[in-house]
């Protein structure tokens, strides 16, 4: 963990409009994945209030535009976009970051599946790994040309708490030797997301891009459509937010003036958070999610990965 640790004058009540109170992103671009409902949607209507040029990165290419059209009828802001994205699709993601030209300010990795059934891609990948990490690995190392382009540029990697209990197993990532778990599964994809946020930005502060990992915390959206009353009974009583308060730290990470340069880090309710205490479950980020080791060594398994699924 950083030995300074970044406290806002925001919190959990925060709404992403707050954040971007008086803040002006004029010129800039930003991509949200997942954009067409939940978080993602108040996400990019945050960004698109500040001036931003925002693209919808969507699967469902009319969820997308509808998307699109709420947040101009809300926002009067024009420039939304709306381009198609299956992030469990490696030839989707590179169609995506083939078709898009010029610099990228803003990243926000925000799409992801949550709980499944257990489901293969087309390589063979554990269907929440895929997506939650390998897809977004994919995309955001394809934009690095872009985001470099931008002189400072910002990407947010979405995690979860669900990634307390579930340090990365390596050695078995899809679950083609352990029993399937859905929730242990969902976990470990977090851990990742938060693991590439401290390796990209080791490899890519150099180039002006900060990279941080966000926990928008518990927010009643599509992502729980998989979960059912028996992993409810056994969840926390979580105090759930609004999508409005669970954009809050996205943008926040996004858009923030006083964390320009400031990276690798896992931020929380609007703050860096606080080491883990088993006293206090919904807080906090455990180590094995902020080891730079395991972080250094995900980047090269999820490289190998990535290669070998091109040569099949």
């Amino acid at each position: 963990m950083n030995a300074q640790r970044v406290t806002t004058p925001f919190d959990a009540r925060s709404t992403a409009g707050d954040v971007v109170a008086g803040l002006d992103l004029t010129g800039q671009r930003a991509i949200v994945t997942g954009a067409s409902s939940g978080i993602g949607v108040e996400t990019a209507r945050a960004l698109a209030t500040a001036g931003a040029e925002v693209t919808l990165a969507v699967r469902n290419v009319a969820a997308g535009e509808q998307a699109a059209e709420d947040i101009r009828a809300t926002t009067g802001r024009q420039l939304i976009r709306v381009a198609p994205l299956d992030l469990s699709d490696q030839g989707s993601v590179a169609a995506f970051v083939a078709a898009w030209e010029g610099p990228l300010h803003i990243l926000v990795n925000n799409a992801g599946v949550s709980a499944t059934p257990e489901t293969r891609t087309a390589e063979g990948w554990e269907l929440q790994f895929a997506t939650n990490h390998l897809g977004h690995f994919a995309l955001t190392t394809g934009l690095h040309s872009a985001l470099a382009a931008a002189g400072r540029a910002r990407v947010v990697s979405l995690s979860s708490i669900a990634h307390v209990q579930a340090p990365m197993v390596f050695e078995d990532a899809n679950f083609r030797e352990r029993p399937y778990d859905r929730l242990l599964a969902y976990g470990e994809s977090k851990t990742a997301t938060a693991l590439f946020a401290v390796e990209a930005n080791r490899r890519w502060a150099g180039d002006g891009i900060t990279v941080n990992a966000a926990n928008p915390g518990a927010v009643t959206t599509n992502l729980g459509r998989h979960l059912t009353e028996a992993d409810f009974a056994q969840l926390p009583a979580y105090d759930f937010k609004t999508p409005q308060q669970g954009a809050a730290t996205s943008v926040l990470l996004a858009t923030w003036p006083p964390l320009e340069g400031v990276g690798g880090r896992y931020f929380e309710d609007c703050h860096q958070a606080p080491r883990h205490d088993p006293e206090t479950p919904l807080q906090g980020v455990a180590d094995h999610a902020v080891d730079p080791a395991a972080a250094e060594r995900l980047w090269q398994v999820s490289l190998d990965m990535l290669a070998y699924a091109r040569t099949r």
